[in-house]
């Protein structure tokens, strides 16, 4: 039987999830869901792969409340869980919890979810009664392992969740300090939109003789998203964003900005430009980021202007556009960005609004989705007369893959990078050591050997413009879809 012939009644699931499932409106299963759950009913361990918004977190909370019911406990202590599902960040950790509270309805498990920036007395109040499944992010959870309120020994499944962004975040040490504190004896789940190194050296330490899962080509983007490119210099950027959402009427828009503080400056610049809006990343208090996010769900605030690290693990129904403001420095988080729209077989539309500086990082993207986004003419927009001078910014430097990047990358949502030219260099002892010149780098051996030969000429900026330019010679698709998302299972 081939996955588009299964449906939620031929996977045996109990009853009570049945009922759940119809409630909310599913019949048939995701791809990704139709090959984990059973899977997961047959109690292995399982690595599945799968880009943002192919239902991957129904493909394991629905089995996990099926095994959970099927073998009860009988002397279920306070603050002992018997699955512990870690997740990056807090949006991710609430949506989770949601998804097992919206399938468990019928059954008399009980969840609870802890991450930080709020309170912890209430959560602590929470572990005193019965926990069947905790969502957590490390970060907290390790906050109650050391206050004792928490018991991991019961431990019987454990699911990481989006663990190729836990490993970008800097959680490695958190995750192997949780791993500690597990029993041996448990069922695995891990579930990585994308897959490096990392990703496989942590699965092949923690999964044993996994099943495997992989609806979707190793870092693809949904074909139900369209791809654009504007070509605009950054100082006209704000100016565009407003006019694309007057002049399109959209409705709903998630915008992705590299940094906190640009968050906050192109939100202000949205509302008084009299476009409702609201920035949501680290600096942000959980309520507020709550609020915006809840007011932006139902449809009351069409735009949320987000960080990498705060959006990610939004999960709204139908999103239709998605704007790069600035183009991230990895190529993988574009794909995390898009992502957002063109879920569970919804059509979207994903917007990038690209200076001449950020030319290489398109071309990275290009590399890594193997295919060319189209650059789109703009149309009606007249900028604005007698701009200020925008203030000089430091050049951006390209990252390369995706690594884990330690604690500062936690922190900044940005991998460590060496000083630039002209910056001061510190030894690790508070001591200041000389500029390197780049220039000089080719020319001194290392380790007594000749150094390796030069690199060849890059191409400049007007060759990068001229190239973006042919694209705007070539036949361009419609930015949106005129047919309407089809509501399937998650």
């Amino acid at each position: 039987m081939s996955t588009n012939d299964i449906t939620f009644a031929s996977l045996n699931l109990a009853q009570p999830l049945m009922r759940a499932i119809s409630d909310a409106g599913y019949t048939t299963p995701t791809p990704v869901q139709a090959q984990a759950i059973p899977l997961v009913l047959a109690g292995g361990d399982l690595l599945a792969g799968a880009q943002t918004g192919t239902g991957k977190t129904a493909g394991f909370t629905l089995p996990i409340l099926h095994l959970l019911t099927a073998k009860p406990v009988a002397n279920l202590r306070p603050g002992r869980p018997r699955c512990l599902i870690l997740v990056p960040t807090r949006e991710l950790a609430a949506q989770v919890e949601e998804s097992v509270q919206t399938y468990g309805k019928y059954l008399a498990l009980k969840s609870m979810v802890m991450f930080g920036g709020v309170n912890i007395n209430p959560q602590m109040k929470a572990l005193r009664g019965q926990v069947d499944i905790l969502v957590a992010t490390p970060g907290r959870l390790l906050d109650h392992v050391g206050q004792k309120t928490l018991d991991l020994s019961g431990i019987e499944i454990l699911v990481l969740d989006e663990a190729d962004r836990m490993l970008d975040m800097g959680f490695i040490r958190d995750i192997k300090k949780i791993l500690a504190l597990l029993p041996k004896q448990r069922q695995n789940l891990l579930f990585s939109a994308t897959f490096s190194d990392e990703i496989k050296t942590l699965s092949d330490g923690l999964l044993h003789n996994p099943g495997y899962v992989e609806v979707a080509r190793r870092n693809s983007t949904v074909e139900l998203i369209t791809q654009s490119v504007h070509l605009i210099p950054q100082k006209l950027k704000s100016h565009l964003l407003s006019h694309l959402i007057k002049h399109h009427d959209w409705k709903q828009v998630l915008v992705f900005t590299r940094t906190k503080h640009g968050a906050n400056r192109l939100t202000e610049k949205l509302i008084a430009d009299g476009i409702p809006a609201a920035a949501i990343h680290g600096n942000k208090s959980q309520p507020a980021r709550t609020k915006a996010l809840a007011q932006f769900k139902d449809g009351s605030l069409p735009v949320l202007v987000a960080t990498d690290i705060a959006a990610r693990g939004l999960d709204i129904d139908q999103l239709p556009h998605v704007v790069n403001f600035e183009l991230p420095n990895v190529p993988e988080d574009y794909v995390h960005r898009i992502g957002r729209t063109g879920r569970a077989g919804s059509s979207g539309a994903a917007i990038s609004l690209v200076d001449k500086e950020e030319l290489p990082f398109l071309r990275d993207i290009e590399r890594l989705i193997k295919r060319e986004i189209p650059v789109v003419a703009i149309d009606g927009f007249v900028p604005p007369a007698n701009l200020p001078a925008e203030a000089p910014r430091p050049p951006r430097q390209p990252n390369g893959p995706r690594r884990n990047n330690g604690p500062r990358a936690a922190k900044t949502g940005k991998p460590h990078q060496p000083p630039r030219e002209g910056q001061t260099r510190h030894d690790g002892q508070g001591q200041k050591q000389k500029p390197r010149n780049p220039q000089q780098r080719d020319q001194q051996p290392r380790n007594g050997q000749p150094s390796a030969k030069p690199r060849p000429p890059q191409k400049t900026d007007e060759q990068h413009l001229s190239e973006a330019a042919r694209h705007q010679a070539m036949p361009q698709p419609a930015l949106f879809s005129p047919k309407p998302g089809v509501r399937r299972g998650r």
